[in-house]
């Protein structure tokens, strides 16, 4: 089967993309700069900062991805109303 040129075309960068591309790349930078986070202060219900700080990024880094996720199939949904397909 023949390919049509936008199936052969890399995939384009939108503003949309770039913001799923940001919430899911967000998580991994917090979680790798240790210095940023590697403190006992300050404390929230006496639980150190390292601690609590892993665990906001636990619903941060849920939160990002299910925001990701929605994006990304409103600009697929959107890209395959402009072609005149369906989207998945």
């Amino acid at each position: 089967m023949p390919e049509t040129p936008e199936e052969k075309a890399p995939p384009r960068i939108t503003p949309v993309r770039v913001v799923v591309a940001l919430c899911l790349v967000a998580p991994f930078v917090a979680m790798l700069w240790v210095g940023s986070y590697a403190k006992v202060e300050p404390a929230v219900a006496g639980i150190p900062f390292f601690y609590w700080y892993q665990m906001m990024w636990v619903v941060l880094s849920a939160a990002l991805t299910t925001l990701a996720y929605k994006l990304w199939r409103r600009d697929e949904a959107a890209r395959a109303s402009r072609r005149g397909g369906a989207s998945r």
